[in-house]
């Protein structure tokens, strides 16, 4: 397993000494953001975290290898490259094997931080059931990663472009604590509340790795959602991002849009819809998980 795992120098050093260390994805880098504000966000993240007392592990696939932390060149690599494939976990193995360029999901990245032993990772937004799945069947693997794979996900929620109420409720089914920070309802993504309550409210970092350590300890693996609310400046009024998602989700279904590709077409048109605001929260939310991420790592010690 860990011939396919190449850690940054400075990840290395902080896996040496024994530093808390908090785990990002790359498909925001080559799939959620436009260049070049999605190479510049990336690095502002990376720095947050090490501000915070953490070290950043930007993981992604590389040359055969599973690249726990990049160095500027790669992040920059990752984020001009059109060859770039989005990894989930049926993928791993083909790039891998394949030696492909590759960007890595939630459920990817939550795979690759637990081998290399990493239990926080931070991010933008879960997946999660798509709007018309119980004919469609389109629910992201991130669902099924969180049932099984014991890392904690720092998130603002679930992307509103989901069914948010199927969601929670297939989180519940397969045992996923859903925990909030700052309020008792579950975020949206775009904006701070979804409207749905989630599981558990705890504020504090050293009560949310209390938590952590309590669910692994009795043997209980799997993940956890810690649902970090859109700072309010930041924002967008619900009404206008809701009736915005069905208008991109109606031309998206138009134009035969699906699978891996929905998601994708509908951040970069709600981007077009709202004249860039989606993205200034898009990048607003994914800085403010930073931060609580790397408060929970450094909880864990």
């Amino acid at each position: 397993m860990q011939d396919f795992i190449a850690y940054s120098p400075e990840v290395a050093a902080a896996r040496a000494a024994g530093r808390p260390i908090v785990a990002l994805e790359s498909t925001i880098i080559s799939h959620g953001m436009p260049y070049p504000q999605n190479v510049q966000t990336a690095r502002e993240v990376e720095d947050i975290i090490r501000a915070g007392g953490a070290v950043p592990a930007t993981i992604a696939l590389l040359d055969g290898k599973i690249r726990v932390g990049l160095t500027p060149e790669e992040l920059e690599l990752l984020g001009r490259s059109p060859e770039a494939l989005k990894i989930s976990r049926r993928d791993l193995p083909y790039a891998l094997a394949a030696r492909k360029i590759g960007a890595t999901t939630v459920a990817a990245t939550m795979i690759c931080a637990e081998l290399a032993g990493i239990r926080v990772f931070v991010t933008g937004g879960i997946g999660g059931v798509h709007r018309g799945a119980e004919t469609s069947f389109d629910i992201s693997a991130d669902l099924q990663e969180l049932a099984r794979t014991s890392v904690a996900v720092v998130c603002a929620g679930a992307k509103s472009i989901l069914d948010i109420g199927l969601t929670l409720e297939y989180l519940e089914t397969h045992g996923v604590p859903v925990l909030a920070i700052g309020q008792d309802n579950f975020a949206a993504f775009y904006t701070p509340d979804s409207g749905f309550k989630a599981d558990f409210r705890i504020d504090e970092p050293a009560e949310q790795a209390r938590f952590l350590q309590t669910k692994w300890a009795l043997g209980l693996a799997g993940g956890v959602v810690i649902s970090n609310p859109v700072p309010a400046e930041a924002a967008m009024p619900r009404a206008e991002i809701d009736a915005i998602t069905e208008q991109a989700l109606g031309e998206a279904a138009t134009q035969g849009i699906a699978g891996k590709a929905v998601t994708p077409y509908l951040l970069a048109r709600i981007k077009a819809l709202t004249e860039g605001r989606s993205l200034a929260t898009n990048i607003a939310l994914v800085k403010h998980n930073a931060q609580a991420g790397a408060r929970l790592a450094l909880a864990l010690g």
